[in-house]
């Protein structure tokens, strides 16, 4: 199949959260199953120090009739796992720091830097049916692209592109003033509780949802979490009008970028097999942080964007109690200053065995996760969660908030830790992860930890299962 993803986001070089790593290593995936993918991102001003090859189109496309009329400059490139990139130029509109927006603050223009990009990626489909090489899907993620799919449903007569959404999260929903209709050259008649209209807002992400012909979701707990209020952001009513085209695909990870038997990143390498270099890996990121270097001492790790979401909060409420054991925590991450400050304090409490470092590069990342004994994820919700699928493949154990995707990806360990792979709790409180982990510290002393260890080592966390399940989604829009 010809697949276009159409993306705000990808890894490693414009990155906010696992959105990116999603859509590179999907991308990746569904090439090497056969297919032809190519994805339509903005030309951010990242990309210049990125090293990428572009080749500039000598003709912009112009982005005419109904709407705001700009001209986008196209570059051609392709990344290195083969899968073909177009970046969309469009003047004065993603030359900035930011993806969304600086100091914590969205830029006020998203409505039109989105808006616009949705018309240009699906100006460059109508181009390609044009030649008589349709793309056979669209596949948009989240409120940056989720318009794309319901301009592109307007031009349905036009062109034989189908198009599929990833619910990524969805309190994320890009609301906007009734005005943003301009931008797309649509009429009141979208701006009604059945099209577009939102508690008297634009809402890009509902668009979506109503004209995808498949949606997805990155787990099969939050897709039917997403259904219910207290999870749906006021949006559950229309997934549940639109739930026969929901389906749930758990996430996977790359096995070339994620594997501790070849990453750069580690002083030492290891795998299931022989899991002893892990030992080494956690004397050397204790030397890194300037920790004590206490090997026998559990180390714990919490990597996330600092937010409510991530459970941050509740994350320092909880610090204290868990330091009073023998036990040493690394916290990255960045986000809302406030929480920052929190988990900041918290940890300074606790020289020589916990540091907060703030946000990190991916590579100190990877050493956190080969050092550590367990990953903490008190996220209050989880779309799916990529931190302990990392965590998992690299043998640290994950203690989870049991929660969307966290669900589907942990077993709670049974006391004899014969089956299980992670330790979960019910209620997203500190009490809740304070029992938790102190139940996950008291098993690193049993006999059978080894065996955990190279139990979640060896579970199948690679992309080629999800990958076909999304090839299925495909060819069913396709059918239809």
């Amino acid at each position: 199949m010809e697949i276009l993803f159409a993306a705000s986001e990808l890894a490693p070089m414009i990155k906010v959260g696992g959105l990116a790593d999603v859509v590179a290593s999907l991308s990746k995936a569904l090439r090497l199953l056969g297919h032809r993918v190519t994805i339509a991102l903005p030309r951010y001003q990242a990309l210049e120090s990125s090293g990428l090859m572009l080749a500039r189109r000598l003709t912009p496309m112009v982005l005419d009739g109904p709407g705001e009329r700009a001209e986008v400059t196209v570059y051609d490139g392709r990344l290195s796992s083969g899968v073909e990139l177009l970046l969309l130029d469009i003047p004065g509109l993603f030359d900035r720091k930011g993806i969304y927006g600086e100091d914590g603050r969205e830029y006020p223009d998203n409505a039109r830097r989105f808006g616009l990009f949705s018309r240009a990626v699906v100006e460059v489909a109508r181009q390609r049916a044009r030649t008589g090489t349709p793309f056979d899907v669209l596949h948009t993620h989240d409120w940056p692209t989720a318009m794309a799919g319901y301009l592109l449903r307007e031009q349905r007569s036009v062109m034989p592109t189908r198009s599929v959404l990833t619910l990524h999260n969805i309190a994320s929903q890009g609301l906007f003033p009734r005005e943003a209709l301009a931008t797309f050259g649509l009429g009141d008649d979208h701006f009604h509780p059945e099209r577009l209209e939102f508690y008297s807002q634009l809402n890009f992400l509902k668009g979506g949802i109503l004209a995808a012909d498949a949606l997805t979701t990155v787990s099969d707990t939050y897709a039917r979490e997403i259904q219910t209020t207290k999870l749906g952001f006021r949006l559950d009513g229309v997934i549940r009008s639109q739930a026969k085209k929901l389906s749930g695909i758990v996430n996977g990870i790359d096995y070339a970028v994620w594997n501790p038997m070849t990453d750069p990143s580690l002083v030492a390498r290891y795998d299931a097999e022989d899991i002893a270099n892990k030992g080494r890996c956690k004397s050397a990121i204790l030397q890194e942080i300037g920790l004590e270097i206490r090997p026998e001492r559990p180390l714990l790790v919490a990597i996330s964007r600092v937010v409510e979401q991530k459970g941050s909060d509740l994350l320092a409420a909880a610090l204290p109690k868990i330091l009073r054991g023998d036990a040493s925590v690394i916290i990255a991450g960045e986000g809302d200053p406030a929480l920052m400050a929190q988990l900041e304090a918290a940890a300074a409490r606790a020289p020589g065995r916990a540091a907060y470092l703030g946000g990190v590069k991916e590579p100190v990342v990877h050493r956190l996760l080969a050092g550590a004994d367990l990953a903490l994820l008190p996220s209050r919700y989880e779309p799916c969660g990529l931190v302990q699928l990392y965590a998992q493949r690299y043998g640290t154990v994950p203690v989870a908030h049991r929660t969307g995707g966290l669900v589907d990806t942990v077993i709670d360990l049974d006391p004899a830790l014969e089956t299980g792979t992670g330790f979960l709790y019910d209620e997203p409180t500190a009490q809740g992860l304070i029992g938790a982990t102190q139940r996950a510290i008291a098993a690193l002393t049993h006999p059978r930890w080894g065996a955990v260890r190279r139990r979640v080592m060896r579970l199948d966390l690679g992309w080629d299962r999800p990958a076909r399940r999304y090839a299925q989604v495909y060819r069913s829009v396709l059918q239809a």
